[in-house]
């Protein structure tokens, strides 16, 4: 499914509108029928029920008093509390005022303190809130008198259904810069919108409706919108189906280097995913003062004592053993728990430069990236770098709070630099190619705030690229079925999940998608 920026959205509005011919109050009407029956839906049977509906004077508005007379209509008890004049409508959102005018339907221009004691006192005695104050037409910061309207909605503790983009958050980044209404539900209308995808704006989105108001298809598909939601059904056409016939060398060989003192349950993690999401067989190089240990960590993986500089670094020593390794297998990890020595960083850096098969590139070894970015675009095949937030930042010169207030742009930026597949990690991850498509993730869940799920994700990727997928493939793949793996654990709980629990749940996962086809 696409996603769309809020100036995308307009202008899918506007080619209906100006190309199509359908007029702009023909949209407004199918959006306020479609919130209205979304309404009933969460509701139930609407006779004599109490909704109360903070509408602004623009378009948002609008949408609100086509709900209000469809409400109406239908046997509720609706009241309309307008936060401005009447004077400040026009439009199409005009007309629709004046119809439910015309209706007596009863209206409050709300404008001072006085009007603020009888919408409290309504508030207390409703049964459903509805936002339509601002929608997409937000950003930056709300005004004083509008706080007030968001926080007094809030602490209703009522049923809040916001029409579009719950006000307050940003529609393109998720940002909500002072507060924000905090929905049960958001109706949106034709394409999900970034924001309500992207954490905290989920958050405050509560169960995402998208409803179709009669946009053109075409408009709705086009192309030139680069942004996507991940979805089963698109990981499904992606995933090899194993033949009769198939062998372990026919299922993909994966070779992983990662681990250092201290860190070698990250290496072991990366490497068991591999084999759970299904590659034939897994190669671990390792430091070989630790080899022995890695051996009785890991049972179907195949270890390599690789040369080391110090106990439990690699240097220059271990690069002809690991292009050796690399040559005889179809993918490359490189970097959980891989460490910092300062030989180790510039051996991961000739590593990215020379080795000849598909690169996944993690942890330590982004790491050994920071100030060298421009080395990606020397990498024989596109990598694929799965940093999280506080690694990206340490990537571009910025901080993780700055990359997650607008995790789209930085990673698409970095993926359209670098030349290379960026799956940028947390709440809800984010995949940048360098053509600058991106791909928001629908799977996954708070319990996964875990350490060494990163590496799983890793060990996943690369297990699939192993198998056939393109490296393209496999980084959207991965991602669904890493997250999915992790819905499955939390069905028994989030708190307590580790990363073990994730990797036992990745057959059932992938058999899961497989078995929807």
């Amino acid at each position: 499914m696409k996603v769309v920026t809020v100036a995308e959205m307009k202008d899918i509005e506007r080619a209906a509108i100006e190309e199509y011919g359908i007029p702009g109050i023909v949209l407004m009407e199918n959006a306020g029928v479609e919130v209205a029956g979304q309404i009933e839906s969460i509701l139930g049977i609407l006779h004599n029920k109490k909704i109360s509906i903070f509408a602004g004077t623009g378009n948002n508005g609008g949408d609100g008093y086509v709900v209000a007379r469809h409400l109406h209509n239908r046997g509720a008890k609706v009241k309309v509390f307008l936060i401005g004049n009447k004077t400040a409508v026009a439009g199409d959102a005009l007309t629709n005022l004046q119809i439910i005018t015309n209706m007596g339907i009863d209206i409050l221009e709300v404008t001072n303190q006085h009007d603020w004691d009888k919408v409290k006192i309504a508030m207390t005695f409703t049964d459903c809130l509805v936002d339509a104050l601002l929608g997409t037409g937000f950003t930056g910061k709300l005004r004083e008198h509008m706080i007030q309207v968001v926080e007094c909605m809030n602490k209703m503790n009522k049923v809040i259904i916001a029409i579009d983009v719950p006000t307050g958050v940003d529609g393109d980044t998720g940002q909500v810069q002072s507060v924000a209404v905090k929905a049960s539900y958001t109706i949106t209308f034709a394409l999900p919108k970034q924001g309500l995808l992207l954490y905290p704006g989920a958050l405050y989105a509560g169960e995402l409706y998208v409803a179709d108001i009669g946009v053109p298809r075409l408009l709705v598909q086009n192309i030139a919108i680069q942004q996507n939601l991940i979805t089963s059904g698109d990981v499904t056409n992606m995933l090899c189906k194993r033949q009769p016939d198939a062998h372990k060398g026919s299922c993909g060989k994966v070779f992983v280097v990662a681990g250092s003192r201290g860190l070698t349950g990250a290496a072991a993690l990366a490497a068991s995913a591999a084999m759970r999401s299904g590659a034939g067989t897994v190669t671990l190089g390792i430091a070989e003062s630790l080899h022995d240990i890695m051996e009785m960590k890991v049972t179907e993986v195949m270890t390599s004592p690789l040369a080391e500089v110090s106990p439990g670094a690699l240097g220059e020593e271990a690069f002809s053993e690991i292009q050796r390794l690399s040559l005889q297998s179809d993918v490359m990890v490189i970097g959980p728990g891989l460490g910092r020595h300062e030989e180790t960083l510039p051996l991961v850096r000739r590593v990215i430069m020379t080795v000849e098969r598909p690169l996944v590139i993690d942890a330590d070894a982004l790491y050994a990236l920071i100030g060298h970015t421009s080395l990606l675009t020397e990498a024989k095949s596109v990598p694929i770098l799965t940093p999280h937030p506080g690694e990206m930042a340490r990537l571009v010169s910025l901080t993780a709070e700055e990359v997650n207030q607008d995790r789209i742009y930085i990673a698409r930026q970095a993926a359209i630099e670098w030349g290379s597949i960026i799956i940028l990690k947390g709440a809800r991850t984010v995949v940048a190619f360098p053509d600058g498509e991106v791909y928001i993730n629908s799977s996954g869940n708070a319990g996964m705030a875990t350490g060494g799920a990163g590496d799983v994700l890793t060990g996943i990727i690369a297990g699939l690229v192993g198998q056939g997928l393109s490296s393209h493939e496999a980084a959207l793949a991965g991602v669904y079925i890493h997250g999915l793996a992790g819905d499955i654990v939390a069905k028994n709980g989030m708190i307590g999940m580790i990363a073990s629990d994730i990797i036992k749940a990745l057959p059932a996962a992938i058999f899961g998608i497989q078995e929807n086809d």
